[in-house]
């Protein structure tokens, strides 16, 4: 009797069941939450500020040049020390014009002299025209010499007072008071006088207290200051002093106080900027001209905003994008308008309300749509910047734009 031969196919199909059954396949653990910080954002009234970049420039800004030409004598002063007006600063050798003063004032000992001498013989000749003894002609010849003996004593009395000028010119005198710079020309080398800018550059001093602060604001920033000086909400910065506060590279917020004092006539057609100018204090000379610093005047009237952490926000493209969750941890993102920094947090002006629950921390693991384990922080206070010894009032003061 044949004996018949297993079937290969179903014994594998068998084992391969078996195996199945006897691993089986584990079950699932539960889908996890990404974990993320959320906070309310605060509700507070605010002014908001424009920052600039600005340049720190002197109000006064002097060439020192010598008027008469000579040889330099002396340098009067240390380099980079700060002068009162009036001091001396170089010495011409002045003997030149000392003996130019001397001739000039000879002269006008002559001149005085011609003039006594005129005078004499127009008294003789007025006496004897009057008695026939001399012509007419000859009185008004002696007449014409007195006059022209007079104008001879003015003329030299002019050279005498250019001569004084010229001695005292040999002393040149600082302008004004602030610091002056390094000589750039040293005692022995002979020097050009002149107007303008024709005499031989010596030195410059620049003043210190006050102090201008140049800066440029574009096209819409002019604008908007225009519309609200229009609407009377903040007065334009051209009819009162403005404050603004100013801050160094070195330090941190806008520790200093000015004011507004001019606003350019015309809109830079290249730039698409306008130059303003405000006045700084400087008592202690701590400003230099020359110093860049950043400069903060407020954008608009004093109102209610919404502020959050700077970290909050997300950029897709052009838009500004916050995640909000709901009570049931559902992340959905917010589209909002954005202002400035205030204080260390963002300004917010539309998209979002205090009782919104935005996502703070763990931001770049939510997506819209996704539940997420949320836990609440406190609301993220603003932080008072640094507003120095001369302000007594915080940062945020309502003051004037």
């Amino acid at each position: 009797m044949a004996r018949r031969r297993p079937n290969v196919g179903l014994v594998a199909l068998a084992a391969l069941a078996i195996a199945a059954a006897a691993c089986g396949e584990k079950p699932k653990a539960p889908p996890t939450h990404p974990k993320v910080v959320v906070s309310n954002p605060i509700d507070r009234e605010v002014t908001e500020w424009d920052e600039y970049t600005a340049r720190l420039e002197a109000v006064d800004f002097v060439e020192v040049r010598p008027r008469v030409s000579g040889y330099l004598q002396a340098v009067a002063f240390k380099e980079g020390a700060t002068v009162q007006k009036g001091d001396l600063l170089f010495q011409i050798d002045p003997r030149p014009y000392d003996a130019a003063l001397r001739r000039a004032e000879g002269d006008l000992a002559v001149a005085k002299a011609r003039l006594q001498l005129a005078r004499t013989k127009l008294d003789r000749a007025t006496k004897l025209v009057g008695r026939d003894a001399i012509s007419r002609e000859e009185a008004d010849t002696r007449a014409a010499e007195a006059r022209q003996a007079e104008a001879g004593v003015e003329a030299a009395a002019a050279a005498v007072d250019a001569a004084k000028l010229d001695v005292e010119f040999t002393q040149i005198r600082a302008p004004i008071t602030g610091r002056v710079s390094r000589k750039l020309v040293t005692e022995g080398n002979l020097v050009s006088g002149g107007s303008g800018s024709q005499g031989t550059l010596l030195t410059t001093v620049v003043s210190l207290d006050p102090i201008y602060v140049y800066f440029e604001a574009d096209e819409r920033a002019y604008l908007k200051y225009q519309r609200l000086a229009q609407t009377g909400d903040s007065p334009s910065s051209r009819d009162v002093r403005s404050p603004v506060q100013i801050g160094l590279a070195d330090e941190d917020g806008f520790p200093h106080e000015g004011y507004m004092d001019f606003v350019d006539n015309r809109l830079d057609a290249g730039t698409g900027t306008m130059v303003s100018r405000a006045v700084l204090a400087n008592p202690y000379y701590a400003f230099t001209p020359g110093l860049f610093a950043r400069l903060r005047l407020p954008g608009r009237p004093r109102y209610r905003a919404v502020l959050i952490p700077d970290v909050a926000v997300v950029s897709d493209q052009s838009k500004k994008l916050v995640y909000v969750v709901d009570d049931k941890g559902v992340v959905s993102n917010r589209q909002v308008e954005l202002g400035p920094m205030y204080e260390g947090l963002r300004i917010v002006h539309e998209g979002l309300s205090s009782s919104d629950r935005i996502v703070v921390s763990g931001v770049q693991r939510v997506r819209p749509g996704i539940t997420v384990d949320a836990t609440e922080r406190a609301p993220q206070e603003p932080t008072t910047e640094p507003t120095g010894q001369a302000k007594e009032n915080p940062v945020h003061e309502d003051p004037a734009p």
